[in-house]
């Protein structure tokens, strides 16, 4: 019998509710209601994005950048952030799927995609973070952190203010409030980051640094982030009274060897699920006596994804070609399905290899031998149709959701 947290236990209900994906809301009656999804896809040869329409395939948009780019969706939707580390640039693409809020619902305004002007430059600049509204784009190259709103670069007045986390080293920063939880470098700028500090708008430290070895990986969920850690997780609260946020270091231990590196919060019920060693997850819950469970797989890992409009589900792609339906409410993998060729994890992890995005009633899959983007349905785990994409798709983002059309 899986038992379920007292705290799952009073999401359950939101979890069934139906459609919280960005901008998702039930229409005023008599209003008509559309669902729209896009696909952005960097090609893993060429310094290339292309849009997708998820409905008829319909290319949206082709955008040449320098170098084949991490993807990184803002939460609005309204723009994806093209990191392209070596070349120490970020593009800003926005995405045209546009939802004014209105209380009870949202209004879908659809645009054309486009390239912004902005461009973000630094000396190796890698994870762009999003929280408590602003932007926060980590410099490897120079250990600097530039922070934004995002109406800077949609209205081209990027303005961004920057502060330093300290030497140059492969870390992270997490904007909470008027405060940012930064990684703190190990005095030998090859060897892994030691743990995590807190530092204020002028830069400078509050409290101590918490232990986090090897610090890699962060995600959001209702206001706290997670970020992996050789040995564990650690946690940073929202503080009381516009205070530092608080970090705390639970042990992962008793899941006996390897560790988080990545992970993804959820949005409609706080939880986060992680990567836990090659071949096996882990769904983690703060606050809950059995704060985490480890799934294993059958076989390694490739990709992973949460379904924002399906709170309840995650997907994982194992390198046997199969996806997996997670049930994040009871830990049980409920349906396998093989969608692709086998993928095997040997090899650089640069390779390429399937990546996932949730669009929706759809899985969307980058298939980079084949040069496609399988959509899968959600609820069967068939394969609905494919979309051929030109080069050798790689990474992928979906940027959508549903709201009245007037």
């Amino acid at each position: 019998m899986v038992r379920l947290s007292s705290v799952m236990k009073l999401l359950i209900a939101a979890a069934g509710a139906g459609s919280l994906a960005a901008g998702s809301a039930l229409a005023q009656d008599g209003e008509a209601q559309e669902a729209h999804y896009r696909l952005f896809v960097g090609d893993h040869e060429q310094g290339i994005v292309r849009a997708v329409e998820v409905g008829d395939g319909a290319s949206a948009g082709e955008f040449r950048i320098d170098q084949t780019p991490a993807l990184y969706p803002s939460t609005s939707g309204k723009t994806v952030f093209a990191v392209q580390g070596d070349a120490g640039k970020v593009a800003v693409i926005s995405t045209g799927i546009l939802f004014e809020d209105h209380g009870d619902h949202a209004d879908l305004r659809i645009e054309d995609a486009r390239l912004l002007p902005t461009v973000i430059e630094g000396t190796k600049p890698a994870h762009v973070i999003e929280g408590s509204g602003t932007i926060a784009v980590f410099d490897d190259g120079s250990g600097d952190v530039q922070l934004f709103p995002e109406s800077q670069v949609l209205e081209g007045s990027f303005a961004p203010r920057t502060l330093s986390a300290g030497p140059a080293h492969h870390g992270l920063a997490a904007p909470m409030g008027d405060f940012t939880v930064v990684s703190v470098p190990d005095e030998d700028p090859e060897a892994p980051r030691v743990g995590l500090k807190v530092i204020d708008a002028d830069g400078n430290q509050v409290g101590d640094i918490v232990e986090c070895p090897a610090v890699h990986g962060q995600a959001q969920s209702a206001r706290v982030f997670a970020f992996g850690c050789r040995d564990g997780i650690v946690f940073a609260t929202p503080g009381r009274d516009s205070s530092a946020p608080e970090l705390e270091h639970v042990s992962t231990a008793d899941l006996g060897e390897d560790n988080v590196s990545t992970l993804k919060g959820g949005i409609a019920m706080q939880f986060f699920l992680g990567n836990y060693g090659p071949s096996a997850v882990v769904l983690i819950e703060p606050g809950s006596d059995a704060m985490f469970r480890k799934v294993e797989l059958p076989t390694r890992r490739v990709d992973f994804a949460l379904d924002p409009a399906r709170p309840r589900n995650a997907f994982i792609l194992t390198e046997d070609g199969q996806l997996h339906r997670l049930d994040v409410l009871t830990g049980e993998i409920e349906e396998s399905a093989r969608v692709t060729e086998p993928y095997s994890m040997d090899g650089h992890w640069r390779d390429p290899r399937p990546r996932l995005a949730v669009a929706g009633e759809h899985v969307a899959i980058t298939d980079p031998r084949q040069g496609l983007v399988r959509l899968v349905s959600t609820d069967t785990l068939k394969e609905e149709r494919t979309i051929a994409v030109e080069g050798v798709p790689f990474t992928i983002t979906a940027v959508g959701g549903s709201g009245a059309v007037h």
